[in-house]
């Protein structure tokens, strides 16, 4: 959202050498957003029990950190959704390719655990996912769904590659910079 929003500033200001994209014509943008994956949202807490906490009770509860934890969830979700309501409002959600997995479980949903298992484990998780459908977010909900317009991830990286591809080309082209193919 940061890049999407620094190209937007460069357009409004009429800068053509920043990006050559003119203002009615945000369909250009192009944007691959590869998760790190997340944990299975589980209802960890509820309405009756968390509102007796006091603020150490918000801080640190049961070894988990629900304030920290609920402002880095939201946060996270604000930027996913944000950018999957502009690219389907511009009737161009397929240059747009969000991959996550949020039902990570155990080790694997932990930054903190290295070791060759969980590494292995995590490589695993990768490969499932190329095969799982290509997921949007339900504007109304908020919450992913499988989009039945799309492939698989892996599928979708293919065409999205192929896409970047012949747009390089086609800068390069318009600069006259002959580009080498391998």
């Amino acid at each position: 959202m940061v890049a999407m929003t620094d190209v937007s500033k460069q357009i409004l200001l009429g800068n053509p050498d920043f990006f050559p994209i003119k203002p009615a014509n945000y369909g250009k943008f192009m944007v691959l957003s590869l998760g790190t994956g997340s944990a299975k949202v589980e209802e960890k807490f509820d309405a009756a029990t968390s509102g007796n906490w006091g603020i150490l009770g918000w801080l640190y509860n049961q070894g988990a950190t629900p304030l920290i934890d609920s402002f880095s969830q939201a946060s996270s979700d604000l930027v996913v959704i944000q950018a999957s309501v502009l690219f389907q409002a511009l009737r161009c959600e397929k240059r747009y390719l969000r991959t996550q997995d949020d039902e990570l479980k155990g080790n694997t949903s932990s930054v903190d655990v290295s070791t060759p298992v969980n590494l292995n484990g995590l490589v695993d998780v990768g490969k499932a996912l190329l095969k799982r459908t290509v997921c949007r977010v339900d504007v109304e909900t908020g919450k992913s769904v499988p989009d039945v317009n799309r492939g698989t991830n892996e599928e979708e990286l293919v065409r999205f590659a192929s896409m970047l591809s012949q747009e390089r080309k086609a800068r390069f082209q318009k600069k006259g910079i002959t580009t080498v193919t391998q």
